[in-house]
């Protein structure tokens, strides 16, 4: 994987960047620390001499004791997933425990949406990708939008303001400048609309586009249309104001990055986020049946007995990471009802997590995400590069002390399946990492205290789940969407 900019000087920011879904934070001298969540989800690119990895220490002799239980859990090859589990598992949607939002989810959906009202701009229709900080990608702004949607549906937003705000986002991304003519870039000042590079806010640079970014905006763009027909003249005019022949190849997604002024065009994806991104392309006729594959490239490990999948291209044999999150299997859980990705994965993913607990005492819901301190940002694995609940950097740099309770990753499970254990993670979140000014990120495993990063994405996946559970099916669905081949 490779950084595809040359960051700010250290003192102003400090970033992490990939092809894919980009996260940056921004720390400035003097104000409170933000950053943008530029989100990265694995991408095939080509790679330069990565960071050499470190082992973060961990102070505590329970976290030693933890680390030692988690080295042992693994077990390669793993239980596979079979066709029958497949099979068995392969339903339209999900619904567990589903119904009208308690009083408790209903504070929950509202503290979420404050967030967006102290970060939308008006002008523009863009939401800060974090707290306070003028960019956004496009990965970002699908999260605003599902956020839009679900607090208008929760009657937390009278329909006359959701109304002009969806119009204005549907404006602003049917006209926007896009790199080369072509697509949505990267990243942009959310109050200007320039194009820029991470933490640039103000000068305009063109630096690629993100083919999985633009996956989960084309899937939210096809819910919009179908559910409001009154908007969807204006959601197909953000879709033919984009060229996307290059954003698919012989089945597969693409994206670009532009390194020392020369564009590189590489395959976007691996499973998980790629079939997940790839979904939302077939709603609007795309080839990408090789992107959708989740067999070909599937491997299995076990983690405290439980098989879980993970992609075989990992760094070493493709050189892109190939991480095992929550996050994908909970966004396609909620808004296609497991037809990027089988449940059968999800379920063992899930399953992990809560073996994990059982063998340790420490909840766990894992996910990548920004960070209120250096690295800002890391992805919080279940499985990488062979290696067991790690959390690493984009150049596998080791942080497994600031691995982190997820908040988005705890309440998303918990709609999608109602156990008393993920009961437990909702519960912790609700008792632990509130904020005024929406739900902080997660809550550290080794400090025992908050992550207080404030993110769209964090706050975003919060709303569309409650949604999800009051509607009581997955949000395509919910809205009428179709593919190409079903009438």
């Amino acid at each position: 994987m490779n950084s595809d900019f040359k960051p700010p000087p250290r003192g102003l920011s400090i970033l992490a960047a990939v092809g894919g879904v980009v996260t940056a934070f921004i720390a400035i001298a003097g104000l409170q620390m933000v950053s943008n969540h530029l989100s990265k989800r694995a991408t095939l690119v080509e790679s330069p001499a990565p960071a050499s990895p470190v082992a973060s220490p961990e102070s505590s002799d329970n976290a030693i004791a933890l680390a030692k239980l988690d080295a042992q859990s693994v077990q390669v090859p793993g239980e596979a997933v079979t066709a029958a589990q497949i099979a068995a598992t392969k339903t339209p949607y999900v619904a567990s425990g589903v119904g009208s939002l308690t009083p408790q989810e209903t504070e929950m959906a509202r503290q979420a949406w404050s967030y967006f009202q102290n970060n939308w701009n008006d002008k523009t229709g863009l939401v800060n990708s974090v707290d306070g900080f003028a960019s956004v990608t496009m990965w970002d702004q699908a999260a605003a939008i599902a956020a839009l949607i679900s607090a208008k549906e929760l009657g937390i937003v009278p329909a006359a303001e959701f109304e002009a705000k969806m119009s204005q986002t549907l404006k602003t991304l049917a006209t926007m400048p896009l790199y080369r003519g072509e697509l949505p870039n990267k990243v942009y000042n959310s109050k200007t609309l320039v194009p820029v590079n991470y933490g640039q806010l103000d000068k305009r640079e063109e630096i690629g586009w993100s083919a999985l970014d633009l996956g989960r905006l084309a899937l939210w763009l096809k819910i919009v249309g179908t559910k409001y027909p009154q908007l969807k003249d204006e959601t197909d005019a953000v879709w033919k104001h984009w060229k996307v022949a290059r954003l698919t190849k012989e089945g597969q997604m693409y994206g670009t990055s532009v390194v020392q002024g020369k564009e590189q065009y590489n395959q976007e994806g691996r499973l998980g986020y790629e079939n997940y991104g790839a979904y939302g392309f077939k709603l609007w006729g795309l080839n990408v049946d090789k992107a959708l594959d989740y067999q070909s490239k599937v491997a299995f490990a076990n983690l405290y007995k439980e098989g879980i999948p993970y992609d075989k291209r990992d760094y070493k044999t493709s050189g892109a990471n190939n991480y095992v999150l929550s996050e994908p299997y909970i966004l396609d859980g909620i808004e296609t009802g497991f037809q990027a990705l089988p449940k059968a994965y999800a379920d063992r993913i899930l399953a992990a997590q809560q073996a994990r607990y059982q063998q340790t005492k420490q909840l766990t819901a894992v996910t990548e995400d920004n960070l209120d301190r250096a690295p800002y940002f890391v992805y919080n694995t279940l499985f990488v590069n062979g290696e067991p609940w790690t959390a690493i950097t984009d150049t596998r740099e080791r942080h497994n002390n600031l691995r982190f309770l997820s908040t988005k990753a705890a309440i998303g499970w918990h709609v999608l399946y109602n156990t008393d254990y993920t009961r437990q993670l909702f519960d912790f979140v609700q008792s632990n990492l509130k904020s005024d000014k929406g739900w902080y990120n997660g809550f550290y495993e080794s400090s025992k205290k908050p992550n207080k990063s404030l993110t769209a994405n964090n706050n975003g996946v919060i709303l569309e789940s409650l949604l999800y559970k009051k509607v009581g099916k997955p949000l395509t669905v919910w809205a009428g969407v179709k593919t190409k081949n079903e009438k």
